[in-house]
């Protein structure tokens, strides 16, 4: 009797140690969590308030190009002999870029309760509803996009998909905005901004073209779909990341039989925003309307075998270098499910893209962009 007390007191002692390093770890993950989100929401004030006061003493020069340049010279050497380094006439620059990128953001009487009386519940009240949700290492990237519409898209989308500074300049690089956006309405592109991507619908999911430039295939080599399958299996993070919101992998070569008739997919997907698979048939030729009628078998061989009663309908995507697209216009059904897309396997042209959805802007417009 004894012994089994012994032994039930030495359990509750070791739930008790295993309860209090659980609690130790979940309490130092919170601490530093809050406390990063604290210095950088401070750094940010700081640099805001250093670009409006370089602004405010550069517009009081009298030759403004040349007083505009003494002011960071200046300010860059005094606070370099003060601080050591990190406050360079570049690193100045774009603190003064920074605040008129988002002068609106703050008010004047919170920059003054901020810079002048240091006040800690200004800062304790802005945590709550932060004027800045992204590291200075994404305003730096952010900066660079001037149309205001494609500048707002970015950082929700950052924010939303938790973007590193690598993956927010891949995507940019990769001109997400505009390939998300072609073909949709005015309403739709101004929302995008405020939003980041929407998806309602099975199209606001599918792109075209998607770019799979982490591959590292040459787009005049020669190479086949099984290598092409490959590859993107091998870079499945580049890849999920390419597909966008709410995507995780299920298989690979999916299997399913029909009497003595073999079947596979190449890649299954599911979208939970959506709640439903979406399948993948790569082609390394031009589409030909057989490969619609084989993705549709599929699809609906998911619908009916695989979905669950809650699930969407399946989603059937097809991913080539070349499509004719009243072809696959006239194969389809109307409202159907299948999608046909093009892959490239370098970064588009930006330039090239924006002028697209410039087009698309106008006809929405009546001529007006």
């Amino acid at each position: 009797m004894e012994e089994k007390l012994t032994m039930g007191k030495a359990d509750f002692i070791e739930d008790k140690l295993y309860n209090l390093c659980k609690n130790a770890v979940e309490l130092i993950n919170y601490s530093r969590s809050v406390v990063l989100k604290e210095v950088n929401l401070i750094q940010l004030m700081t640099y805001f308030t250093l670009g409006k006061w370089i602004v405010e003493v550069q517009q009081d020069g009298e030759s403004r190009a040349q007083y505009g340049k003494k002011v960071l010279v200046t300010l860059s050497e005094t606070l370099n002999k003060e601080f050591g380094k990190g406050f360079s006439v570049a690193t100045l620059t774009n603190m003064r870029k920074f605040y008129l990128t988002y002068q609106n953001r703050i008010s004047e009487p919170a920059v003054r309760k901020f810079a002048i009386e240091k006040s800690q519940p200004l800062v304790t009240k802005l945590e709550k509803e932060p004027p800045f949700h992204l590291s200075w290492s994404h305003y730096l990237i952010l900066m660079r996009i001037e149309n205001k519409e494609e500048r707002n898209f970015y950082e929700r989308q950052a924010l939303k998909e938790g973007w590193g500074k690598r993956e927010l300049q891949r995507q940019y690089g990769s001109s997400l905005y505009e390939r998300l956006l072609i073909g949709k309405d005015k309403d739709k592109i101004l929302a995008s901004s405020q939003k980041g991507q929407i998806i309602e619908k099975p199209g606001d999911i599918v792109k075209d073209p998607y770019v799979l430039e982490f591959l590292g295939l040459d787009e005049k080599a020669d190479f086949s779909e099984s290598e092409l399958e490959s590859r993107l299996i091998d870079h499945l993070q580049e890849f999920l990341l390419e597909l966008g919101t709410g995507f995780t992998f299920v298989a690979r070569q999916k299997r399913f039989t029909f009497e003595e008739d073999h079947f596979r997919v190449d890649l299954v997907f599911y979208n939970r925003l959506l709640q439903c698979f979406v399948l993948f048939d790569l082609k390394t030729d031009k589409l030909k309307h057989q490969d619609l009628g084989q993705m549709q078998m599929y699809v609906n061989y998911y619908d009916r075998y695989e979905k669950q009663d809650f699930e969407n309908p399946t989603i059937g995507v097809l991913m080539c270098p070349d499509k004719n697209d009243a072809m696959v216009e006239l194969t389809l059904p109307e409202n159907s499910n299948i999608y046909a897309s093009k892959y490239q396997l370098y970064l588009p042209d930006k330039k090239l893209l924006q002028d697209k959805l410039k087009e698309w802007m106008q006809e929405e417009t009546g001529g007006e962009c």
